[in-house]
């Protein structure tokens, strides 16, 4: 099974739940972006201050920032891992490629989790979250979809690019996302 993955997905599209369920049972690395962000933030580390401080400004975060951390967790790990949130660019994600190819662990697949707008809309709102009408909804499906076609494209001309149907129940999606790495 391929061991170095990039998830993509719109906002509930399974992306997280299918990642760490995938991650425990192949026993690979879970790399949020978010998450490692928040993590570094918390542990006070020279990056995290600078994170920090940036966030506190109310500014986003600067690739090359959000790169330093994925490469400090990434050097000298063994096992592989699966990103996610990351990139969500086109300039993300040749700056990936080259620090993947630096410290020589290139990606082997990226795998895009493709739901329907209606289906996806009438998840997110059954989750009843107070910031998910639908006209939110939307907005952010829009957003996804603006930026992430080019990395869609991309990746597709690259080989890369496997798409796994994300309708169904968490085990049905797990099943046809291991059929694709295998």
């Amino acid at each position: 099974m391929k061991q170095r993955l990039l998830f993509l997905g719109a906002p509930g599209a399974g992306k997280g739940t299918q990642a760490s369920l995938l991650c425990r049972q192949q026993s690979l690395l879970h790399l949020s972006t978010g998450d490692l962000l928040r993590a570094e933030v918390s542990a006070k580390t020279s990056l995290g201050l600078e994170a920090e401080a940036v966030m506190n400004e109310g500014g986003l975060v600067s690739d090359s920032l959000v790169l330093s951390i994925v490469q400090k967790k990434l050097n000298n790990l063994q096992g592989g891992w699966i990103l996610d949130g990351f990139p969500r660019t086109l300039v993300q994600a040749h700056a990936l490629e080259d620090l993947l190819e630096k410290i020589n662990q290139p990606l082997e697949a990226v795998l895009l989790i493709d739901v329907n707008d209606e289906f996806l809309i009438q998840r997110l709102l059954s989750r009843g979250r107070e910031d998910d009408s639908e006209s939110v909804i939307r907005k952010r499906i829009e957003v996804f979809q603006e930026k992430t076609s080019p990395l869609v494209d991309y990746y597709s001309k690259r080989g890369l690019l496997e798409i796994v149907n994300g309708e169904g129940d968490i085990g049905e999606i797990a099943s046809r996302i291991e059929i694709c790495l295998s």
